[in-house]
């Protein structure tokens, strides 16, 4: 529980932009955290799917502490080897040719919508500006991004929102195909969409999308912000679902917590980007790129990957079979190490039950549970986190009967 003092503090200094849970977490180790009075908690949410690494790993402690040694920051203006060197290592494992660095998911996705509004200049005209993205998406909290998210709860009070975007059912094709004109430049989507339930791609949909975008010299953008690094057992979701995008946003994971965000896209894209045409003072500082190698050696040198498939794989099966046994559980969906549990109740008293239980998960909306734990994940964390669940669920069915 944090202390009277901070939690004043904190109702009187910070902006009230989020519900917190009563905790203080003060370190971590592994996928685990601990708070003020040194209770441990196994970790679920991994900073919501940041911390891919988990806590205090020691190749990423390391390597902040080498680099901070060294130089922490310099300009733009000159080169720096942390980030020529972690630009090489995701274009050599990727599908992309070029790289454009910033300091969070938002910026990511602010740069790939402009740089599709650039190349459809380019090509095709001033005309060929709409971007296309998904109803119960979620891509950032800048106003650009805030329009591409199809979700009106995160816009309300934002109005005017900006022009250039229109939204389509996730998943569906036909709605697309039907949407596509003149002016449309990009469409842009998330091979898992997190924030807004988790709901996994269809391959053929994705397919689709792929064949139409190249038909129409259209450009196919992946927000992988919350599903890449890893996260679901592969280092880029899209390697699973067999399609290729022309732009690939990262952040969250790439830098194991520290803040770094990525804009990747194919050559003939990236040429519209030229020297002027958009920046970032903070992107690709040595620090954050120190820490983004760290993070890309750890996973696809070491066995980290495997851990999380396996993981992964074990989660999803725990999952369902909580499904099987409690009527309150709805569904269950996801891949990897991103998982949604649907219920016919509050997610948000399951998270608070689950806190004093001992265990960090996450509500997405009011009915789901999202679980995005650190990769490095084990067998019993997890069978942890199936007893806490079942002893939860089987109180909630209980209530519920005796309500009947």
């Amino acid at each position: 529980m944090p202390s009277q003092n901070l939690r004043d503090d904190a109702d009187k200094y910070l902006m009230q932009t989020y519900s917190r849970q009563p905790i203080t977490i003060v370190r971590g180790r592994g996928t685990k955290v601990y708070d003020l009075e040194g209770r441990e908690y196994i970790d679920f949410v991994g900073g919501i799917a940041v911390n891919v690494l988990g806590h205090g790993h020691p190749d990423l402690v390391q390597a902040i502490q080498r680099q901070a040694m060294h130089l922490i920051h310099t300009s733009n203006l000159y080169y720096t080897e942390p980030q020529v060197n972690l630009a090489k290592m995701l274009v050599d494992y990727s599908f992309a040719d070029r790289v454009f660095f910033c300091n969070s998911g938002a910026e990511a996705n602010e740069a790939a919508i402009k740089l599709a509004r650039r190349y459809g200049h380019e090509r095709h005209g001033p005309d060929r500006f709409e971007v296309i993205t998904m109803k119960n998406s979620f891509h950032g909290r800048t106003l650009a991004t805030l329009t591409a998210t199809g979700q009106e709860k995160v816009q309300k009070g934002f109005e005017p929102l900006m022009p250039g975007f229109a939204y389509a059912p996730f998943n569906d094709f036909g709605a697309i195909e039907s949407m596509v004109n003149a002016k449309t430049a990009a469409i842009m989507l998330e091979p898992i969409q997190g924030e807004g339930g988790v709901y996994v791609a269809d391959r053929n949909y994705l397919r689709n999308l792929r064949d139409l975008c190249t038909q129409q010299d259209i450009l196919l953008i992946f927000d992988e912000i919350q599903t890449g690094m890893g996260r679901t057992g592969t280092l880029f979701a899209h390697e699973q679902l067999d399609v290729k995008p022309d732009i690939m946003t990262l952040a969250k994971g790439l830098g194991g917590g520290v803040p770094i965000g990525a804009c990747l896209a194919k050559e003939s894209v990236a040429a519209a980007f030229t020297p002027g045409s958009h920046a970032s003072t903070f992107g690709g500082n040595p620090l954050a790129c120190a820490a983004g190698l760290a993070v890309c050696r750890t996973l696809l040198e070491g066995k980290v990957l495997d851990q999380a498939r396996r993981m992964g794989e074990y989660l999803a099966k725990g999952l369902a079979d909580c499904k099987d046994r409690h009527r309150i559980v709805k569904d269950v969906r996801g891949l990897g190490l991103l998982q949604g549990m649907e219920l016919e109740a509050d997610s948000r008293a399951v998270v608070a039950d689950a806190l004093v239980r001992g265990v960090l998960i996450n509500a997405t909306g009011e009915r789901v549970l999202r679980f995005v734990p650190p990769l490095i994940t084990t067998q019993e964390d997890i069978d942890k986190l199936l007893d806490v669940l079942s002893a939860i669920l089987h109180q909630r069915d209980t209530d519920k009967a005796l309500h009947h």
